[in-house]
């Protein structure tokens, strides 16, 4: 009988991390930051079908970077999940805090058991309700949660463009304001990103119920010209935006690995229901 090599438990995991770190790097870097009125995601993504940036329920959004057949699999099982909650409770028991303990829990069983871990990192945002603070939650490829209180950074270049970000951060920026700011943060000082370039959406306290809104095409421009041009800022390390960080490798969580016709991009519901890209690939 063959003996199998030997390989330390140590080496794996690190060959793991390697492996979906070049994945992720390989993607464009995403934003999201609070705001006066609610919350702001920025990616730079110049797809206009291909979205980093969904509606997962009411008051919470979904976005990641990456492999996008992946975290686009993630989505339609966090919507299927949040249908499910809200249709066998109410809609005010789901939240973005046990959704991102389930896609924590499942990927880090995907990262410990699995050959090859998923290659992305997702952002879970919270609108506030009723007096409660509003959330950012960043899931990382093996499963570590961390809460972020400002703003929250994901992709490759994470680390200099949460510098440019936390200069000059303020809570009471309008939405011109803090979209020219987050715009400049993802340029950095050798780019010109415009309005093609980019997939802007809001949680927005303005909007009522389903507070999820994109900001696309003339209305983008208007506040791109409005907010600043998408130049300056400049680089560094840090990750000053982060609350709290918890691991979370566990059990899968009941999370579906299939996406189909029948997850919907938001609004908790099968309706509006979009089908995911047949294969990998980065959006944009």
């Amino acid at each position: 009988m063959t003996m199998p090599f030997y390989v330390a438990p140590e080496q794996v995991m690190k060959d793991r991390a390697e492996y979906a770190q070049k994945g992720i790097a390989r993607g464009r870097s995403l934003v999201a930051t609070l705001y006066a009125d609610g919350i702001l995601v920025v990616a730079e993504n110049p797809s206009r079908s291909l979205h980093k940036v969904s509606e997962i329920y009411d008051r919470i959004a979904f976005a990641g970077v990456g492999k996008y057949n992946e975290y686009d699999q993630l989505r339609v099982a966090g919507v299927r999940h949040a249908d499910t909650k809200g249709f066998a409770y109410s809609r005010e028991d789901v939240d973005a805090r046990s959704l991102a303990n389930l896609y924590a829990q499942f990927l880090g069983n995907v990262f410990t058991h699995e050959m090859k871990p998923l290659e992305v990192e997702i952002l879970v945002a919270e609108l506030g309700a009723e007096g409660r603070p509003d959330q950012l939650y960043h899931i990382a490829y093996e499963g570590t949660i961390t809460d972020e209180d400002r703003f929250a950074v994901l992709g490759g270049d994470a680390e200099t463009i949460t510098e440019r970000v936390a200069e000059g951060w303020r809570a009471d920026r309008d939405l011109a304001e803090a979209l020219g700011a987050a715009v400049r943060a993802l340029a950095g000082p050798e780019r010109t990103l415009e309005a093609g370039d980019l997939e802007v959406a809001v949680l927005s306290r303005r909007n009522g119920r389903r507070s999820f809104r994109r900001i696309t095409d003339d209305e983008l421009a208007g506040l791109l010209g409005h907010g600043g041009r998408s130049q300056g800022g400049r680089g560094g390390g840090g990750r000053p935006g982060s609350r709290a960080s918890t691991a979370g490798p566990g059990t899968a969580g009941g999370l579906e690995g299939e996406a189909d016709d029948e997850a919907a991009e938001g609004g908790g519901g099968p309706k509006g229901a979009k089908k995911p890209r047949p294969h990998g690939g980065e959006a944009g």
